[in-house]
């Protein structure tokens, strides 16, 4: 036999990963008598193809479980895809549109075969590439966050949750993105630095001669004001207590009230309050009983509550105030100034805090029961040191909004009646409403945080809510290995929806390695 001086990978290696696969050699058995060792991999997203850190993430996890089988263990690796809802609904759009095809043309039913079609494509690739390195997955066990079990398991956990009272639906200040007209979590917001001005405006007080000056980085949005606010202690405007001020360019009479949330070093010490525009004008605005008015559209653009401003973009519209408050003599000053601002990650463009209805999970009670799980030492963080990181966005956490305004990804199983306005929540669809009888409802047309369906991940795949052999025999898993950029977006959710639906954690160890970057 003649040994090649050469070893030329692309001769060698498909045939072998190819009879790996046909072969099923690493087909996991959930009835033998071995102990388990079971691994859920973190499913790429069907947005384009693998990437360096995906091969990466790979090596590590396959050492691992080679490692085990070597030592005896029946070892399930369990792949799969995730439908990626925002991402992959802006790269189809994007495709569409260089063809001269716009998605709000076409409908939903349409574009959303333009989405499988891209998902049979890219999604087909990625598993092509899985298989080519020689992962040695269980790929009869292969998954989609979309495939029939999976959404059903969405569907239950939405139910479950909602009849817990841990979902619920309201009309909250949230992140809005006009770039993909989308509501945002949290932590889809990425902050950075950015210069700009601070505009010290005058507010006539009613009445007199006097005039207060109120500081903003955003002087588009005073077009909502409904409030000017001074800190409670703060004896310079004590003698401006239940007194109004006017609010230029709208003429509109606005109340001073009295809040601790004022800071009273910052400008002059008196603030705008713009209920539906700014986190702390909006609990402001609850406490005080104030209006709510929204001036910026879903595309940020000034709205009909603008006046003579309807209709301009945000930033056009700040230029164009900033002119007429000038030319009215109102502007006081105006200073350079670094502000935090507030980016989408998915569209780049700056987030706008906006009223909107929305879907939210209760977090804070899924929330003590995943910090235990790490306190207790039942779940181990590797290194210890993202240990401090979990726990400080655990003991901080705020309510989820779960909610997007796209087309691709999982519908919420929520009907609203046109008839008498009941929200009916169910595993199946109705066809009347629970409360008046009515056959006028319709399922409401957003669909579910991308996150929502990944956090579910571990356990979805393995047949839940069905009591299946393979929860039995895999659940919880023994280990997850992924990035550090995911331990809030997708780890601690997990952590949550485990405890919270399937009852235990879904996994006894998180190795958490970083990221590798080839540009």
């Amino acid at each position: 036999m003649e040994i090649k001086k050469v070893y030329e990978p692309r001769q060698i290696e498909p045939s072998w990963a190819q009879s790996w696969v046909e072969d099923e050699l690493f087909v996991a058995d959930n009835d033998g008598d071995q102990p388990t060792y079971s691994l859920v991999a973190p499913p790429p997203n069907v947005t384009g193809a693998l990437h360096i850190g995906h091969m990466y993430e790979i090596a590590l996890t396959d050492i691992t479980m080679r490692w085990r089988r070597m030592k005896g263990n029946n070892v399930l690796w369990l792949p799969g895809t995730d439908h990626a809802g925002i991402a992959t609904q802006m790269l189809v759009e994007r495709h569409l549109a260089e063809q001269g095809i716009d998605r709000r043309e076409i409908g939903r039913g349409k574009f959303l075969e333009h989405v499988w079609a891209w998902k049979e494509e890219y999604g087909g690739r990625i598993i092509r590439q899985f298989k080519r390195i020689g992962a040695s997955c269980d790929w009869t066990r292969e998954r989609f966050t979309m495939d029939p079990g999976p959404s059903c398991a969405v569907r239950e956990a939405f139910v479950r949750l909602y009849e817990k009272g841990l979902i619920y639906r309201g009309e909250y200040l949230i992140n809005w993105d006009p770039g993909t007209l989308t509501a945002l979590s949290d932590l889809e917001v990425v902050y950075e630095e950015q210069q700009g001005h601070l505009w010290h405006i005058r507010y006539p007080v009613t009445g007199s001669d006097e005039h207060v000056v109120v500081a903003t980085t955003r002087p588009e949005t005073m077009l909502g004001d409904t409030a000017v606010a001074v800190h409670p202690s703060d004896e310079r405007y004590k003698h401006l207590w239940d007194k109004t001020v006017t609010l230029p360019l709208m003429d509109r009479q606005l109340p001073v009230i009295r809040d601790e949330f004022v800071d009273p070093e910052f400008g002059t010490g008196i603030v705008k309050v713009t209920p539906a525009h700014d986190p702390n004008d909006f609990t402001a605005g609850k406490k005080h009983g104030l209006p709510f008015i929204t001036v910026l559209d879903e595309d940020a653009t000034i709205n009909e509550n603008g006046g003579e401003y309807q209709g301009m973009p945000r930033y056009e519209a700040r230029k164009k105030i900033v002119a007429d408050l000038k030319a009215l003599g109102l502007v006081e000053k105006i200073e350079e100034y670094t502000n935090n601002v507030g980016l989408s990650q998915r569209s780049g463009q700056i987030v706008e805090p906006r009223v909107s209805t929305q879907w939210f999970v209760r977090t804070k009670p899924l929330a003590g029961p995943s910090i235990e799980a790490v306190e207790s030492g039942r779940m181990e963080i590797i290194p210890d040191v993202w240990r401090r990181n979990y726990f400080e966005w655990m003991h901080n956490i705020r309510d989820w909004c779960i909610s997007r305004q796209l087309w691709w990804g999982h519908r919420i199983p929520a009907w609203h009646c046109k008839a008498c306005g009941e929200t009916t929540v169910a595993r199946e669809d109705p066809t009347e409403c629970t409360k008046c009888e009515s056959d006028q409802i319709e399922q409401d047309p957003d669909v579910l945080d991308t996150w929502f369906s990944s956090g579910l991940w571990p356990f979805s795949t393995m047949g839940w809510p069905d009591e299946t052999q393979d929860l039995r025999a895999f659940y919880p898993t023994s280990l997850l290995v992924t990035g550090f950029d995911i331990l809030f977006f997708w780890v601690a959710r997990m952590v949550m929806l485990g405890i919270g639906l399937a009852g235990d954690i879904p996994f006894k160890k998180v190795f958490i390695h970083g990221l590798v970057r080839d540009a």
